[in-house]
């Protein structure tokens, strides 16, 4: 897999103040095309369906290279973005969408991926220098940087431990190692378990309890890797190509695997799954392009699961139905490749992040419940 080279070394991170986005925005409508002001009437309002202040708003004007990857946080009230131009933008999701932060040259390399903490003010950030950044959102500074990684970090994922109220922060690198650090405020700075793997690892994702870690990887494999025997306990087979990243239904019983074959494959985890396979659905409409792009998918979460949405290299993003497989949005609005894509944890939101620099909030139908 080809990967981006490495940014000129940084001058320091800092909290920085932004100014709201400058771009209006406002209810869409259609207006007729009549010349004659008599004839000319209101024929269509779009039917709003969230607490956005319009239907579709971009976020732009903070980053200077390709988003990698973008995500709201637990609450839903604001937006972390990461880019290859090593910095981070925060965001509110709602009006008025200002940009309220950026933490700029965190790292040496493009940032690829980021995670809120579940439940403290810490940002989780992974960057092409080989290293994970712990950031206090708070005051804007570092708290820690873990180093352990020896090539790419490519993918994060956080979970609470059973019981112990303890974050764990799973990390994959193309060194072939899955790594697991102690999260939040006080953790150390050495990884507390390391799973060899033996091939680039693009994508990580924990299960709903915290005992297993799915690590997508370069042999076309998703490994399951049990945390307290230490050891890989199986695999998801079924990608002819690179998984690009995983993400766990909010039930907790299937996991989305888009991948490099612009197919994306939705694995069953149950522990008596029907399908010896484990495959419930494959869904195509999002192709990956030529790229190598890593990109990332996700599950709604205002309807528990019922779609399921990727990115791809024809600008657009893709919303399937999860039982039936078939597509029901087909996004445009962005320049570039869609290379990440979050759902509002609460409304039915859509975050896209692309190569052109910007993501956009749209708003979709809510799911009919049956």
């Amino acid at each position: 897999m080809s990967k981006r080279g490495a940014s000129p070394p940084p001058q320091g991170g800092a909290l920085v103040k932004r100014a709201r986005s400058s771009s209006p925005v406002a209810n869409q409508i259609a207006i007729s095309s009549s010349n004659d002001e008599r004839q000319q009437a209101l024929i269509r309002t779009v039917k709003r369906t969230s607490s956005l202040e319009a239907p579709i708003i971009s976020l732009a004007g903070s980053h200077g290279g390709e988003i990698l990857s973008c995500r709201f946080d637990p609450s839903g009230q604001n937006i972390a973005a990461c880019s290859s131009d090593r910095g981070v933008s925060l965001w509110k999701t709602y009006s008025p969408n200002s940009n309220y932060g950026l933490l700029s040259s965190i790292h040496k390399a493009p940032i690829l991926d980021l995670q809120w903490s579940l439940f403290t003010s810490v940002l989780y950030t992974a960057s092409a220098d080989q290293t994970i950044n712990v950031m206090d959102l708070t005051t804007g500074e570092r708290l820690r940087k873990l180093r352990s990684h020896r090539g790419i970090v490519n993918s994060l994922d956080r979970t609470l431990a059973g019981g112990a109220g303890t974050e764990l922060v799973a990390s994959a690198s193309d060194d072939g190692t899955v790594r697991v650090w102690e999260g939040g405020e006080e953790g150390g700075k050495h990884p507390v378990a390391i799973f060899e793997i033996g091939c680039p690892v693009t994508s990580v994702c924990w299960s709903a309890d915290g005992a297993n870690i799915y690590a997508g990887a370069l042999d076309n494999e998703i490994h399951v890797l049990d945390l307290r025997k230490n050891e890989q306990v199986y695999t998801l087979t079924g990608h002819v190509d690179t998984p690009t990243s995983l993400a766990l239904s909010p039930n907790g019983n299937f996991l989305l695997s888009p991948s490099l074959s612009s197919q994306t494959i939705i694995h069953d985890i149950r522990p008596f799954s029907p399908s010896p396979s484990r495959i419930h659905r494959v869904l195509t409409g999002s192709p990956a392009g030529f790229e190598n792009t890593l990109l990332r998918g996700a599950w709604s979460k205002d309807d528990d699961g019922k779609r399921a949405g990727v990115g791809g290299a024809d600008r657009t993003v893709c919303i399937w139905d999860v039982d039936s497989g078939k597509v029901l949005y087909k996004l445009p609005g962005h320049k570039g490749t869609v290379t990440a894509v979050d759902f509002h944890p609460k409304e039915p939101i859509i975050l896209t992040g692309s190569k052109d620099g910007t993501m956009l909030l749209g708003e979709i139908e809510p799911s009919v419940t049956v």
